[in-house]
């Protein structure tokens, strides 16, 4: 694909230009996937347990047969145990820190220090996100992709091909105006099928800031002088050329997500990720 329609807010055509190299990529799935379970390897957080959990009960064990506090010769194993009672001629003890013990340490537990992080060469993070740019303007990466909604976003590729490139966007400011883009271009019936389709989280998820499930939706790419932000609408993701990422481009590693792009953001993407 050498060129693609111009669009203005109304959806009418404006010019044709030339795209930049980014959309002539051959699409590798094993590299996108590869970038993105590296992002996610780099963006998790480290997490672990107490470094002295279960290890603080005033609890011993003694091999020595005359220790006043053994439980040598005592017909029980030897297992740090610590004083649950103290009765006429001994005590009553409880085994504690060993991880079979009630209230003792875990055998492995998860450690924070522990190293997440993972590498991928240079290349083939920049050969990634070419990839899931191109696969974006590609009708059968979109059709695998949405499964289940492409219904919704086939009558905007009938009419206006793929990539989608609308000039001025950079000009919006509130949520309701870029509603009124999406129902010119006959996206906002996908938008609508993106919010009805939201499900609570089941699990543990729902008190980590986890709590609804939903579809990530369209991604808007912006110039890099754009300054909208604060835009909250369900189904639509805004973002400028610059920060783009493979979570963003393919997420779940997946190729062909539905972009809309600025025509400054295609003038800024020929400086960026080659």
């Amino acid at each position: 694909m050498d060129h693609a329609i111009v669009y203005d807010k109304e959806g009418k055509k404006l010019k044709e230009i030339e795209l930049p190299i980014h959309f002539k990529e051959s699409v590798r799935e094993d590299i996108i996937w590869k970038a993105f379970r590296v992002y996610m390897f780099n963006s998790r957080q480290p997490y672990g347990s107490y470094k002295y959990a279960g290890l603080e009960a005033s609890a011993w064990t003694s091999k020595r047969r005359r220790s006043y506090r053994t439980s040598y010769g005592r017909g029980i194993s030897r297992v740090p145990r610590s004083i649950f009672a103290r009765v006429s001629g001994g005590f009553i003890w409880v085994a504690r820190v060993i991880p079979n013990a009630v209230k003792g340490r875990r055998a492995h537990p998860p450690k924070p220090e522990k190293d997440w992080s993972r590498k991928i060469n240079k290349k083939e993070k920049l050969l990634a996100i070419r990839s899931a740019i191109s696969a974006s303007s590609n009708i059968y990466y979109i059709t695998k992709r949405y499964t289940k909604s492409f219904e919704y976003l086939k009558p905007a590729i009938d009419s206006y091909g793929l990539p989608i490139i609308i000039s001025g966007l950079e000009d919006l400011k509130k949520a309701r105006e870029f509603e009124k883009v999406l129902e010119k271009f006959k996206l906002i019936d996908f938008i609508e099928y993106v919010k009805e389709n939201k499900k609570n989280n089941a699990g543990k998820g729902k008190m980590r800031g986890r709590r609804i499930k939903k579809y990530r939706g369209i991604l808007m790419v912006l110039s890099i002088d754009s300054k909208v932000k604060d835009i909250s609408i369900d189904g639509l993701e805004i973002t400028s050329v610059d920060n783009l990422n493979i979570d963003k481009l393919a997420p779940g590693g997946k190729a062909g997500r539905f972009i809309i792009w600025s025509e400054k953001a295609i003038e800024d993407l020929r400086n960026f990720y080659i």
